[in-house]
């Protein structure tokens, strides 16, 4: 669940994106009288008078696909502060419509309509409309992952909104994991002075999760892989983080690579899988890009929890390198590493809460031994896998972790970092 934010919060970015968290909405937007053009090169800025800047942002996740649409009061020579966002989220994600891009247009123009009727018309050619996709297009052939990005790019053309060349494209995986290290670390007061400390970032998506911090020891550093070392200039300040993206570890590819579903894809829309992780006696379905795949539980009789765990370690095996300083570092972690401590209700779903590492597995113990969860049949291999997960990134089983979603009245994911970093370089050119 998501409210629109009416924050005070000083945000030094035109616009912002947002993550991954869908839900879809009746929302039918009212007509609207057709776009003007403008014919030479725009700029994004506020109407002359009202002080305010309008931003429409497009996040394309695995599962998902989400518009929002904000509204910036300009102050302080230029900084703008928060004022309104409006959003709609819809399903699937943009990659289930990798064999036929052009399925994708009505659920992009739906949310192109949205903000429409949200944006003022004197600001539409100002306002800057923009998409970043993430796993889920990652993953695709790159020929496919093309073929959509290009329809979305004409369906902005033929937007009135500020749209240019580079405003469609994949998000690399280490520049999400910054990009939220610098949402969290903003929103907690780690960026306000050298002295303040900052937080970790875990994040576990559909498609890929990503580890972010800043080193305390030098010798992090020096010992780390080059790849894995990342420095940046933020708010006239050069930060350095360590940071990695495992693309295909997210949560839905990890229950396809459990199912045994990754190096044998179905063909003809549908599939049968039997896993160790759904309960003896099981029967029933998931769909998951556009294929249903008939799911069964193992035999009766098998340790499930056992079974499941085997499983995992398998598919995890050899995969991840534990991240030094995991054990002394604050970490906040979001998307489903939050959304399965709901669902155990180890913390509130709207104002969150912490969990220690070993919750998870003792939970699935708990789940993957008990009676079956028919609302919830994942349930034990999700939190079996989240268990391992961590364990493998070298965080021990005492550490506890923040869950959150909002941090004072903001989205605590990857979107405003990635604004902050587009300033950044705009500035720089």
């Amino acid at each position: 669940m998501h409210l629109s934010s009416q924050s005070s919060i000083l945000i030094d970015s035109i616009w912002l994106v947002s993550f991954r968290r869908f839900s879809s909405s009746s929302y039918r937007p009212p007509p609207h009288r057709p776009a003007s053009r403008r014919t030479g090169p725009a700029r994004p800025g506020s109407s002359e008078g009202d002080g305010l800047q309008y931003g429409v942002m497009f996040d394309a996740g695995s599962t998902g696909t989400r518009v929002h649409v904000f509204r910036f009061r300009m102050e302080n020579r230029g900084f703008p502060s928060l004022d309104r966002e409006t959003f709609r989220a819809i399903e699937p994600g943009l990659s289930a419509y990798a064999d036929d891009p052009q399925k994708c247009s009505a659920g992009i123009v739906a949310l192109l309509d949205l903000a429409r009727s949200v944006v003022p018309p004197s600001h539409w050619t100002r306002t800057p409309v923009v998409l970043k996709a993430t796993a889920g297009l990652r993953l695709l052939p790159g020929d496919k992952a093309e073929q959509l990005l290009d329809r979305v790019r004409a369906l902005f053309r033929e937007s009135p909104f500020l749209s240019t060349e580079d405003g469609v494209s994949i998000m690399d995986g280490t520049d999400e994991g910054i990009s939220a290290w610098i949402t969290i670390n903003f929103l907690t007061g780690g960026l306000q002075g050298p002295d303040r400390p900052t937080v970790g970032m875990l994040d576990l998506g559909g498609g890929s999760t990503q580890i972010t911090f800043s080193p305390r020891h030098e010798k992090t550093i020096q010992m780390s892989p080059i790849d894995d070392i990342r420095s940046f200039q933020m708010f006239n300040r050069t930060h350095t983080v360590y940071t990695h993206s495992y693309l295909g570890l997210g949560l839905m590819s990890a229950r396809l690579a459990v199912l045994g579903a990754v190096d044998t894809p179905p063909s003809g829309g549908s599939a049968e899988r039997v896993s160790p992780c759904l309960a003896p006696g099981f029967s029933g379905s998931w769909e998951h890009a556009d294929v249903v795949y008939t799911l069964k539980g193992q035999k009766e009789g098998e340790p499930v929890y056992e079974a499941c765990l085997n499983k995992v370690q398998k598919v995890l095996y050899r995969k991840l390198s534990a991240a030094p300083e995991a054990a002394d570092v604050d970490f906040y972690a979001f998307s489903f590493y939050y959304d399965r401590a709901v669902d155990l209700q180890a913390i509130d779903e709207a104002a969150g809460g912490t969990i220690r590492v070993s919750d998870y597995g003792q939970a699935a113990e708990r789940v993957c031994r008990g009676p079956p969860d028919l609302q919830n049949p994942f349930l034990c291999l999700d939190l079996v896998y989240i268990s391992v997960l961590l364990q493998e990134l070298g965080f021990p089983a005492h550490k506890q972790l923040r869950l959150a979603r909002t941090v004072r009245q903001v989205e605590a994911s990857w979107a405003l970092g990635a604004a902050f970093q587009h300033l950044e370089a705009l500035r720089r050119h």
